[in-house]
């Protein structure tokens, strides 16, 4: 009587390597396009929360504790420091915001006050192409 001993295998076949590389290249083809074009839509998205949300908040706290709002001279930077030039808040109790305030794109944010479309600020950014068009991102629409 022969028994016959099979030798477990360790690894992968060929074929089964194969499959698996199909698989992920067919769900990659699937997925990728869906996926393009999201990232400039993350930043809007990023820019809008920005202006509508953290500065937006920052400057109604620097009004709550002074009166009145930075002047455009004094800008988004009265936020970070103290500043030293008129009107001078003599009720500062910063820093309102951690850092500097950048848009996704790695520029500064433009800051208006008193506002030309609204009456307190105007709080934007030029977005991806840098000049003043209708893809800027506002706090006044």
């Amino acid at each position: 009587m022969y028994i016959l001993l099979k030798k477990k295998r360790y690894g992968f076949t060929l074929v089964e390597i194969l499959l698996v590389v199909v698989i992920i290249g067919a769900l990659s083809a699937m997925i990728i396009p869906r996926l393009t074009g999201r990232s400039e839509q993350a930043k809007v998205a990023t820019a809008k929360a920005d202006i509508n949300s953290h500065i937006a908040t920052a400057l109604k706290l620097y009004e709550l504790d002074n009166g009145f709002f930075p002047s455009t001279n004094q800008g988004l930077e009265s936020l970070l420091s103290k500043p030293a030039t008129d009107p001078l808040p003599l009720n500062w109790n910063g820093p309102y915001i951690e850092r500097k305030p950048l848009d996704a794109w790695g520029n500064p944010y433009r800051y208006v006050s008193p506002g030309r479309h609204r009456p307190d600020y105007d709080l934007y950014s030029d977005g991806k192409d840098t000049a003043v068009n209708e893809d800027d991102i506002t706090n006044w629409e």
